[in-house]
């Protein structure tokens, strides 16, 4: 098990929006990154998508370095072997236990046995992933927040044969990338979205029944529970369909009491998924 000393080039499997997001603050924190994707668009896209981000960080004052040197330390890729120079990996690929579990095959075949390897994911086990590896103790969750630069919470998710020396390294890495973090046994949802999927749910119900209007329901939460959205927005900004899956997948872990509103599958039936697609439960200019 490599220490935090001994860590200089971070890999990253995914250049979607939580990828590209968790290699642009590893390379902030001064790391090598390597961000590997499958198909030469998706790492072009992450990459742009880095650059409007420093771009943005750096026009607020919000960057200690110039962007061009944060961006010269990232490096994208469609080859699985680069990942081979890495001292921990992160995965952030699709939420899709067949998806991960291939990608953690193929990165015990690729990374040094000494190399710890986290996933991303925000609802899946950890256990259920690190079992397609040789090496389960040196796999844990580093749930990352999106958008990955501005958050400050990072949820570390210890599974089932996950190392103590791992867990320990997994808050050290987080910190050091100047996050907080908390941690969360390996069940469905962990502590973030097992809270926050039947709160957004409950929501949309709220509004689908005439319990208020939208502005009204995001008005309420806000202004009586002092959180910085209400649910039909952060629903909205996380994504309907990111939303549905999460809420399927703790409906049939945990039951009833997760079964995702119809409100929902029926936008996204429709497209219609929040900001990325420029509609939702609110309409937004298309980014």
């Amino acid at each position: 098990m490599r220490e935090l000393s001994d860590i200089d080039v971070v890999g990253v499997v995914g250049a979607g929006t939580m990828g590209n997001g968790i290699a642009q603050v590893a390379a902030t924190a001064g790391y090598e990154v390597v961000m590997r994707d499958i198909e030469p668009e998706y790492v072009e896209r992450g990459l742009g998508s880095i650059d409007d981000s420093l771009a943005r960080l750096d026009g607020n004052e919000r960057l200690d370095e110039d962007p061009a040197a944060i961006r010269d330390r990232i490096e994208g890729t469609t080859d699985l072997d680069a990942l081979a120079a890495a001292d921990v990996v992160i995965e952030a690929a699709v939420e899709d236990l067949d998806v991960k579990r291939e990608v953690f095959a193929d990165l015990d075949e690729v990374t040094d046995d000494d190399v710890a390897l986290a996933t991303n994911t925000s609802t899946l086990s950890i256990t259920s992933i690190a079992s397609a590896t040789d090496r389960a103790g040196d796999v844990i969750g580093l749930h990352f927040m999106n958008p990955v630069p501005i958050m400050d919470g990072v949820e570390v998710v210890v599974g089932e044969r996950t190392a103590d020396a791992v867990v320990d390294f997994a808050h050290a890495f987080a910190e050091d990338l100047g996050k907080e973090t908390w941690e969360a046994d390996d069940k469905p949802g962990f502590v973030t979205n097992r809270v926050l999927m039947p709160w957004i749910n409950e929501g949309v119900r709220a509004y689908d029944e005439g319990v208020a209007d939208r502005e009204d329901i995001d008005r309420g939460m806000r202004l009586g529970t002092n959180v910085p959205m209400g649910p039909l927005e952060l629903a909205d900004h996380i994504g309907l369909d990111v939303v549905l899956d999460a809420s399927e997948t703790l409906h049939a872990e945990l039951g009833d009491r997760y079964k995702p509103a119809y409100l929902v599958k029926r936008k996204v039936a429709a497209g219609d998924l929040g900001k990325k697609t420029g509609r939702g439960f609110y309409e937004y200019d298309e980014e």
